[in-house]
C-alpha cells in the first residue's frame, strides 16, 4: 500500500532552520505533486508549499523567502528546508502526494520556542 513517512521535525530557536523529509513507498513517485501542509494547535491543517513533477514550485505568502521544496525522484523523497524560523511556524508538517483522492503522512512536529 502506499506510504508516506515524514521525519525532521523537532524543538528549534526562533531563526533556526530545519529540513523536513517525507519518503514515498508503494507507489510512483516522481509523476506526482508533492505538497507540504501544516496544522497548528486549534488552527484547519493549511498549504505551506508544493512542487509538482516538472519541479514547479509554489509556496504559500508567509513562508515565501524562507521556506523551500524540493525532491529527489531517485529517493522518491520531497523535503521541505525551513529558514528563519518562526514560532508562528509551530505546527505538525504533513507531506500529501496528490493523486486520486491524495495520500498522507502522519506528520512530524515543529515547535520554534526560545
Amino acid at each position: 500500500q502506499v506510504q508516506l513517512v515524514e521525519s525532521g521535525g523537532g524543538l528549534v530557536q526562533p531563526g533556526g532552520s530545519l529540513r523536513l523529509s517525507c519518503t514515498v513507498s508503494g507507489t510512483a513517485f516522481a509523476f506526482n505533486t508533492m505538497v507540504w501542509y501544516r496544522q497548528a494547535p486549534e488552527k484547519e491543517r493549511e498549504f505551506v508549499a508544493s512542487i509538482s513533477s516538472g519541479r514547479t514550485t509554489n509556496y504559500t505568502n508567509s513562508v515565501k523567502g524562507r521556506f523551500t521544496i524540493s525532491r529527489d525522484n531517485a529517493k522518491k523523497t520531497v523535503y521541505l528546508q525551513m529558514n528563519s524560523l518562526k514560532p508562528e511556524d509551530t505546527a505538525v508538517y504533513y507531506c500529501k502526494l496528490a493523486f486520486g483522492g491524495g495520500y498522507w503522512g502522519q506528520g512530524t512536529q515543529v515547535t520554534v520556542s526560545s
